[in-house]
């Protein structure tokens, strides 16, 4: 089961393109100035069966959609659940991108059998006193859009490059 409190079927401050945005349930950090500060108690959101949610997500992706975003809370903290959601996309949709927000750095992640599945993660958590609202796609200067395929190939951190 996968807990999560809203979809999104089209964004486009989430990511590159048009995207369907989850909203998964729960995160550990409680930063100062969240965005998102009611889905960080764990018990809270809805749950449903991890192929339901995929199938729910696939039915919502048009042609003009890039791919699917998983945000929250920190998606990460269902890093199981995620993992069969994400597996289930990518079998049956394996052009569409998948980013991950995460509060997590790179390095405390990358082992994660979900870093397989994943093509940008924006990692790192927020921190008010480096708010930057000038910054595609997060919070705070200290976060990293992140290739993760590329990454996980060379060993280390790949920045994506400036993205509007």
């Amino acid at each position: 089961m996968i807990k999560y409190a809203e979809v999104l079927y089209e964004s486009i401050v989430d990511g590159t393109g048009i995207r369907v945005v989850a909203f998964l349930q729960g995160c550990p950090r409680a930063c100062e100035g969240c965005h998102n500060p009611e889905l960080q108690p764990a018990e809270g959101g809805r749950e449903m069966d991890e192929e339901r949610f995929a199938e729910q997500l696939l039915k919502h992706v048009s042609p003009l959609h890039q791919g699917i975003t998983f945000s929250g809370g920190d998606p990460l903290m269902q890093g199981e659940a995620l993992l069969s959601v994400l597996k289930i996309i990518k079998g049956k949709r394996p052009d569409l991108s998948i980013w991950v927000y995460t509060g997590y750095r790179f390095d405390q992640v990358r082992d994660m059998p979900v870093m397989r599945y994943i093509d940008v993660l924006v990692d790192g958590p927020f921190i008010l006193q480096q708010r930057d609202l000038t910054l595609a796609f997060r919070g705070s200067a200290n976060q990293r859009l992140i290739d993760v395929p590329f990454s996980l190939r060379e060993g280390r951190v790949i920045e994506i490059g400036p993205v509007s």
